[in-house]
């Protein structure tokens, strides 16, 4: 067992989430009991998630999608409402991550997903601040079978929007997870054939096309599952607890 003080301590001097402009905040987002021996990990503080955390009998949940973004209401009211109470009534803590886990160098959701996809020689993009992560692809691959790894590797077959001006085979793969389809211009001007993100807009596809890039959408929440469970990982093996990841599907 630790204290949420010590595991808060920790864990905001690994992540460092003053150094972010945030969309959300970053950290404890609900307090809960003082003592924890067994953290809950998620993608999303949904319901399910929350439900699965508390069969487990978990004492805290830290996830990469937690509360109070920016231009929401800010009353605990409705859906959120719901989960708070949820929370609170068993005394579950609630932590939460959000560009701190997508940019960080042994954990974030960028290095994660490339690993996975087995893409180990990958490296921080110089100037994104861990935002755009890149890969060299050796063999080098056709759009179509990057887009097959993906699907067999994160069981979700990604949408392909390939480029007629780009190049026939990928050798520079260009990441940022989640929903940063707009950051394709970026990825551009520094150089990708592809680049990998979750989400797609419907201006990506012309945007893809002429700029040269090949475009995978491969899923919001299929490309932030990593992250979370790499730094629980690390928690564990840092303070002897136990860990658990808790998944709630979600094609988007």
């Amino acid at each position: 067992m630790i204290s949420l003080h010590t595991l808060m301590q920790t864990l905001d001097d690994w992540m460092r989430p003053s150094e972010f402009q945030d969309y959300a905040p970053n950290g404890l987002q609900v307090e809960g009991r003082d003592s924890i021996g067994r953290l809950a990990l998620g993608v999303t503080a949904s319901a399910d998630v929350i439900d699965q955390a508390l069969a487990w009998n978990a004492d805290a949940l830290l996830v990469h999608h937690g509360y109070f973004w920016r231009n929401e209401p800010v009353t605990l009211t409705g859906m959120k409402g719901a989960r708070v109470r949820r929370l609170m009534k068993n005394d579950m803590s609630l932590l939460a991550y959000h560009l701190p886990l997508d940019c960080h160098a042994e954990f974030g959701n960028n290095v994660t997903l490339l690993q996975h996809l087995g893409f180990l020689d990958c490296q921080p993009i110089t100037g994104e601040s861990g935002l755009l992560w890149e890969a060299s692809i050796d063999p080098a691959m056709t759009p179509r079978e990057l887009g097959d790894l993906i699907g067999e590797r994160l069981e979700r077959q990604p949408l392909v929007v390939e480029s007629p001006v780009g190049v026939a085979k990928i050798h520079r793969l260009i990441v940022c997870t989640g929903g940063a389809q707009d950051y394709l211009s970026r990825a551009h001007r520094h150089g990708a054939d592809a680049y990998l993100s979750g989400e797609i807009s419907e201006r990506t596809t012309h945007e893809a096309r002429e700029l040269g890039v090949h475009y995978l959408s491969s899923g919001h929440h299929a490309t932030e599952r990593y992250g979370v469970q790499a730094l629980g990982q690390k928690l564990s093996q840092h303070f002897e607890i136990e860990v658990a990841f808790f998944d709630d599907h979600n094609p988007a």
